[in-house]
């Protein structure tokens, strides 16, 4: 086993957390801060350092030898810059050269928190053993990553499959990437709370937040649930437009929407079969995620071992699969 380390940042709306990754996959050290989404670039910056600053000050950290970060987007990894939609002091912010910096000049590889997710669960979750996969994160906001012959598939600047702002209605809302009627603007989870409340859905002691509804809808409120219903159609015609694009055999649903259980899965599966009509996408499978709140962490030391050739990081640096076990059975790679 090698003694080896690689630091990994997951850094979204809501929270930035660090962690140092073993080639198991397992967390060592971590490290958290609340996101102050709505300050000033320089103001997040600091948040991120005063997570690096925890890591950096473990006895471990002598052992580290990449860095990855998984970053809500768009990122582009081809300058190491993000653009985060729900991060407005961030525009076209120097990341990568900002962390490298803070790190002492280790290698730092960045990726989309989508593409982490992706990483993670094609690594140790749900998508394992799979050649062909979406798996996505809903939540403050809606991301994808996409397993395309075996292999996490970043694109050019490591935004390939984001799948939050494909438009699924022509007629819908302003989405703040500019666009309208994005799934994001229908299935996060402040969308799904504000579309339940507009509805005319009152909100008890426990909040109006996702999950709040997510409840209400367990226990039979007509409004809760069609909030839900109409994001899991979102979430379907999502999942049918892609996969009929590049033919993914799963898709991998997790984040804290995800957390609503039937809620959300049920419709999701009823709308899939009306979007996902065409013969090779009919039997398209949607599972819940695996890999939790560590999906991002565990996903972006997985980006870096294989940017860096990590020794020892086995499946992770190499990204291989050799079978899905689907609705149609086991596959082989590229069968």
């Amino acid at each position: 086993m090698s003694d080896e380390l690689v630091a990994a940042l997951d850094i979204g709306g809501t929270k930035i957390a660090g962690a140092l990754v073993r080639e198991t996959g397992a967390l060592t050290v971590r490290a958290r801060r609340a996101t102050p989404a709505r300050a000033s670039g320089p103001t997040v910056m600091a948040a991120v350092r005063a997570v690096l600053d925890e890591l950096t000050a473990s006895p471990q950290w002598s052992r580290v030898v990449a860095v990855g970060i998984g970053s809500a987007g768009p990122v582009d990894a081809s300058v190491g810059t993000v653009s985060p939609v729900n991060i407005p002091g961030w525009r076209e912010y120097p990341l990568v050269s900002q962390v490298r910096q803070a790190v002492g000049g280790l290698p730092v590889t960045l990726v989309g928190d989508g593409v982490a997710m992706a990483a993670a669960e094609h690594w140790q979750g749900a998508a394992r053993g799979c050649a062909n996969a979406l798996c996505m994160v809903v939540s403050t906001g809606v991301g994808g990553g996409l397993i395309l012959d075996g292999r996490p598939h970043l694109g050019p600047t490591g935004n390939a499959g984001h799948i939050g702002h494909i438009s699924v209605d022509l007629d819908g809302d302003p989405c703040p990437c500019g666009s309208q009627g994005c799934v994001e603007r229908i299935a996060s989870g402040p969308n799904i709370a504000s579309r339940a409340v507009a509805d005319g859905w009152r909100a008890g002691p426990e909040g109006a937040g996702a999950a709040a509804v997510a409840a209400a809808a367990r226990a039979g409120d007509p409004v809760a649930r069609a909030s839900y219903e109409r994001a899991a159609q979102a979430l379907a015609a999502g999942i049918a437009a892609t996969a009929t694009l590049v033919e993914v055999e799963l898709a991998v649903v997790g984040g804290g929407v995800a957390g609503a259980g039937e809620v959300l899965f049920a419709p999701l599966r009823r709308a899939l079969r009306d979007y996902a009509r065409l013969s090779f996408v009919r039997e398209l499978s949607v599972v819940p995620a695996q890999m939790g709140t560590d999906a991002g962490l565990v996903g972006a030391a997985a980006a870096a071992a294989r940017a860096s050739d990590v020794a020892g990081f086995g499946a992770a640096a190499q990204g291989r699969s050799e079978r899905c076990v689907g609705p149609r059975g086991p596959r082989r790679l590229g069968a």
